[in-house]
């Protein structure tokens, strides 16, 4: 059997916007615990959030989670789960732009 399961999930953090504006990051932050106990089937206690995905979260304060955030989660053999922040990709850019680029 695999030592380890991984995972790279975008998590929506729309139920953060239903919270009262001065707790709103904080329930970001138990979304993002409850999605991967969701998907890892993890227990609460057995699933570390990294420094990474917390200073994104706050990022913005108290008040402006982002809506959504990508993160990898890593489950190990002995049920912890560790979620680690992945920036975004830069958008490419499409076919006409590349061709225009290339033209000149």
């Amino acid at each position: 059997m695999a030592d380890e399961v991984t995972r790279i999930m975008m998590i929506p953090l729309r139920g953060a916007r239903l919270a009262p504006r001065s707790r709103r990051t904080e329930r970001a932050v138990k979304e993002v615990r409850a999605a991967i106990m969701r998907h890892l089937k993890v227990d609460a206690e057995h699933v570390w959030i990294d420094k990474s995905v917390n200073e994104k979260l706050w990022e913005n304060g108290i008040r402006n989670p982002p809506s959504k955030i990508m993160v990898k989660a890593v489950k190990f053999d002995d049920g912890l789960v560790e979620v680690s922040y992945v920036p975004p990709e830069p958008k490419q850019l499409d076919k006409k732009k590349e061709k225009a680029k290339k033209a000149e």
